[in-house]
């Protein structure tokens, strides 16, 4: 009924991430000991405290408004948790740990091209490297790049079929079955509970939709503003130009798909169900990838120069508007 912990975690964290860590504690399962223990875990960036039973994270000298909010987030479902008489260890991760697609997409031309060169578009990396913990993909299990994004925290573990419905719901809240989308997804339990103490009290359906109506507008002008800047609308047909001359294929040229389009199509290509590539296997796909990623990348380095500061001045999501 309810989303695990993990799958909670990274649906809430999109632009930057946020995670969980260690030890458990349960419902008329395995007593209260890891209490005293909760302060051991490690975070990114800051330690953690014991306060009133339950870990709380510290939070780093220095950081940003947004993340801080994280912190709060997290130590406010804690807390909670602890009142509901288990354990939920907190963890925040750092955004550079988070996007291990940042240093492939161009933005950064001397780092897309140091890693393109070894890695292309990462999308055989782990394969082709499975003992380089920074490939992209690499040690899918609770990380990226090498660092930790999910990692099992064990809060979970040894639980009962009835004592994990209890950890849910103490989480999650009781979801209704019917009514809308919105409302069924909507959390409730310590999560609505965290939430609130970080960003203020939910919103009711109504201006949930509202607000979400309003940043759609607000993203359809910004990509109407991209798409209708005659700089970018040139630079684009140039680099489409370029790609075409490469043999690569150009599905669109509107400079709002245009940064990443060879990479997304590409990796819409492959098979959905495709089986996991031993690295002999790997290794000839991986070179073919950093062939087409480098002439992309040179393709496009004039564009990404100048459509990366526009976007940012009219941040724009998805493949075209």
């Amino acid at each position: 009924m309810d989303m695990p912990k993990t799958a909670l975690r990274n649906s809430l964290v999109a632009a930057v991430a946020v995670a969980v860590l260690p030890l458990l504690s349960g419902c008329g399962g395995s007593g209260d000991s890891a209490g005293s223990d909760a302060g051991s875990g490690s975070t990114a960036g800051g330690g953690t405290k014991t306060v009133d039973g339950a870990a709380q994270l510290t939070v780093p000298d220095g950081t940003d408004d947004a993340t801080k909010k994280m912190y709060i987030e997290e130590n406010a479902i804690a807390a909670c948790m602890k009142k509901q008489g288990f354990t939920y260890t907190p963890h925040v991760a750092t955004p550079q740990a988070a996007g291990s697609f940042d240093s492939v997409d161009g933005q950064d031309y001397a780092l897309a091209k140091k890693t393109r060169q070894k890695y292309g578009f990462g999308t055989y990396a782990a394969a082709a490297y499975p003992d380089d913990p920074n490939a992209p993909g690499a040690n899918t299990k609770g990380k990226q790049n090498g660092k930790v994004i999910t990692p099992d925290d064990g809060d979970e573990k040894g639980f009962t079929a009835a004592q994990q419905k209890s950890y849910d719901e103490a989480l999650n809240g009781i979801r209704p079955t019917t009514g809308t989308k919105t409302e069924r997804e909507q959390f409730g339990g310590c999560t609505a509970e965290g939430r609130a103490k970080a960003y203020g009290p939910e919103l009711s359906i109504e201006d949930q939709k509202k607000e979400q109506a309003d940043k759609e507008d607000k993203n359809r002008a910004n990509g109407l503003e991209l798409n209708g800047d005659p700089q970018l609308v040139q630079l684009a047909q140039e680099y489409a130009d370029c790609l075409k001359a490469q043999g690569i294929a150009v599905s669109t040229t509107q400079p709002t798909g245009m940064f990443d389009m060879v990479r997304i199509d590409l990796t819409e290509a492959l098979p959905e169900n495709r089986p996991t590539l031993t690295q002999a296997e790997a290794m000839p796909l991986l070179t073919k990838d950093i062939a087409i990623a480098m002439k992309d990348l040179e393709c496009g380095k004039k564009f990404r120069a100048a459509y990366f500061p526009k976007e940012k001045a009219h941040p724009y999501w998805g493949a075209g508007a």
